[in-house]
C-alpha cells in the first residue's frame, strides 16, 4: 500500500497547498451544512439553531487541523486576501487558493445533498426549493431574514468578519499572547461559535465568500436555478463583498490599535526572527495562529 500511495505523492508545493485548502473547506462545509440539513429536514426534532452553530464551529476546528500544516488553513478567501495585504501570503497564490476553497465548498455541498437526498425530497415535496416555508436552499447557502435590507446585510457582514479577523490576528500574535499550538484551532472554532450565537440571526453569518458561493453554485446546478441568485433582492453578492471588506477592516483595526505598538525587538532577536522567516518560505506559516515576529 505504501508503494502505491507513493505514486500519488505531489512534489509541487502550491498544488499541495491548494489540495489542503480544498479539503479543509470540504470538512468545514460537510459538518456545517450537514448540521443545517439535519435540523431543517427533521423540523428541529434532531437539533436546533445551536446545533448548526456547533456544526460550523467544529467544522472549522477540524478543517484547520486537516490543512494547517500544509497550507496554513486559510479556509476563507477573505482571510487569504487580508494575509496578502499584510504581506504574509504571496499575491500570486491568492487566485489559486480562492478557486480551490470554492471547489471544496462545492463538493461538500454536493456530498451533503447526496447524504440527505431522501430527507430533502421528503421535506420539500420532491425538489430543492429556494423560498417559502419549506425552502431547503438555506441548508447550503445563506439568505437574509425578511426584515433585512441589502445595506443592512452588508453592514452585518462587515462587522462580523471584522470581528473574525481581529480575533484571529490576536490569536496569532505571539507578542501579544502565547497560546499552545494544539489549542489554537479549538479557539478558532470557539470564535466562529461565539460569532454565530451573537450575530447569526440576520443572515446566518456567512463570513466567508467560499462558504456561501460554492454551495450556492451547487444549488444552482442541482435544481434551484436562477432563484438562488435572485432571492433576497439579489442577496448573493453580499456574502462575497461584505466579508472581504470586513476582513480588511478588522485587519486594519488590529494593526493600528495593537500590533503596530509592540516595542521593537532587540537586534539579535530581530536577526533570528528574519532567519526563521526565510527558512519557512517554502511552507506557509499558519495564518490564523502565527503572527509576525
Amino acid at each position: 500500500m505504501e508503494r502505491v500511495l507513493r505514486r500519488f505523492r505531489i512534489q509541487n508545493q502550491l498544488v499541495r497547498e491548494c489540495l489542503a485548502e480544498s479539503l479543509g473547506v470540504y470538512v468545514l462545509i460537510l459538518f456545517g451544512c450537514g448540521s443545517a440539513a439535519q435540523v431543517t429536514t427533521s423540523e428541529e426534532r434532531s437539533g436546533q439553531y445551536l446545533s448548526i452553530n456547533l456544526g460550523f464551529a467544529l467544522g472549522v476546528t477540524f478543517g484547520v487541523f486537516v490543512s494547517r500544516g500544509v497550507s496554513g488553513a486559510h479556509l476563507n478567501p477573505a482571510v487569504s486576501l487580508s494575509l496578502c495585504v499584510l504581506g504574509r501570503h504571496p499575491w500570486l497564490k491568492l487566485p489559486f487558493y480562492v478557486v480551490f476553497q470554492l471547489l471544496g465548498a462545492f463538493l461538500a455541498a454536493a456530498t451533503v445533498a447526496l447524504q440527505y437526498h431522501d430527507a430533502i425530497r421528503s421535506y420539500a415535496g420532491g425538489r430543492l426549493t429556494v423560498t417559502g416555508p419549506r425552502a431547503t436552499a438555506g441548508i447550503f447557502s445563506t439568505y437574509p431574514a425578511d426584515y433585512l435590507s441589502l445595506w443592512g446585510g452588508v453592514v452585518d457582514q462587515v462587522i462580523g468578519t471584522a470581528a473574525l479577523l481581529l480575533c484571529l490576528l490576536a490569536l496569532g500574535d505571539q507578542r501579544n499572547t502565547s497560546i499552545p499550538d494544539g489549542l489554537q484551532p479549538v479557539l478558532v472554532g470557539s470564535l466562529v461559535l461565539v460569532i454565530g450565537v451573537s450575530m447569526g440571526s440576520n443572515c446566518g453569518y456567512p463570513l466567508n465568500p467560499a462558504r456561501d458561493l460554492g454551495p450556492r453554485l451547487f444549488t444552482y446546478i442541482a435544481g434551484g436555478g436562477a432563484d438562488v441568485f435572485r432571492a433576497g433582492g439579489g442577496w448573493w453578492w453580499v456574502p462575497i463583498v461584505g466579508p472581504c471588506a470586513g476582513a480588511l477592516l478588522g485587519t486594519l483595526v488590529y494593526q493600528l490599535m495593537v500590533e503596530v505598538h509592540h516595542p521593537p525587538l532587540p537586534p539579535e532577536s530581530q536577526a533570528s526572527c528574519e532567519e526563521a522567516s526565510e527558512s519557512k518560505m517554502e511552507l506557509e506559516a499558519e495564518p490564523y495562529l502565527k503572527s509576525r515576529c
